[in-house]
């Protein structure tokens, strides 16, 4: 056995063509007639058929769900994001320590992606909880499109900083800061009042509501 080949059944190859795409697959080569036709897409290793055939050979219960590996999951996300197709950061499970993203296809097929390694420049080799938090606060801000498009923490000096902001911190007198990930975590080491701030129903208050609540088991 030499590979293994996803393949997709869909109802505009277009669409899904330009869906693919978003996550960095290239046309590879196509073929077609009028009852149908195909698209062979990939990069790297990667690959995937998407065949039109009318009428379609199978009508399955479910959706497919197709898992890829990415090299940036950040800049999937962000590409999905720009086009206006939901997504959602699913954390950082130990097979994908570099993060793992959650969408669907025009055809409603679930496309999972996983990043396998943590390659961020500003922490290369960390995998520590402290960072998937950052990460999780990070992809859930880039998704809603929140953060401004520069860092407002900056160097030391008043040295500016190149990178985006990705986290917004406050602390408890109301003041709040939008920060790369790396000044972010700066101002979360050194200020002992500081915290990830959200714009979002994910606070403590449904959280500790969830908690109270008897186990389903009722042990």
């Amino acid at each position: 056995m030499q590979d293994a080949i996803p393949v997709c059944y869909v109802r505009d190859l277009d669409a899904a063509q330009s869906f693919y795409e978003l996550l960095g697959l290239v046309e590879q080569r196509r073929g077609g007639d009028a009852q149908g036709g195909y698209r062979y897409l990939g990069a790297g290793d990667c690959t995937v058929l998407l065949v039109r055939v009318d009428p379609s050979p199978v009508s399955p219960p479910l959706p497919l769900a197709v898992y890829l590996l990415s090299e940036d999951v950040a800049a999937v996300q962000a590409a999905l994001t720009a086009a206006g197709t939901p997504c959602e950061h699913v954390g950082y499970p130990e097979h994908a320590l570099g993060g793992e993203l959650r969408t669907a296809d025009p055809d409603g097929n679930v496309v999972v992606l996983g990043q396998r390694a943590n390659t961020g420049s500003a922490t290369a080799g960390r995998q520590d909880v402290g960072y998937s938090i950052l990460q999780e606060a990070a992809a859930r801000a880039a998704a809603r499109g929140d953060a401004p498009a520069e860092c407002a923490i900056g160097g030391r000096g008043g040295v500016p900083c190149p990178e985006p902001a990705a986290v917004r911190v406050a602390d408890p007198s109301g003041t709040t800061v939008w920060g790369c990930l790396a000044h972010t975590e700066e101002a979360l080491l050194n200020v002992r009042a500081a915290f990830i701030a959200a714009d979002d129903d994910q606070g403590l208050a449904p959280w500790l509501a969830s908690r109270r609540q008897p186990p389903a088991d009722g042990s």
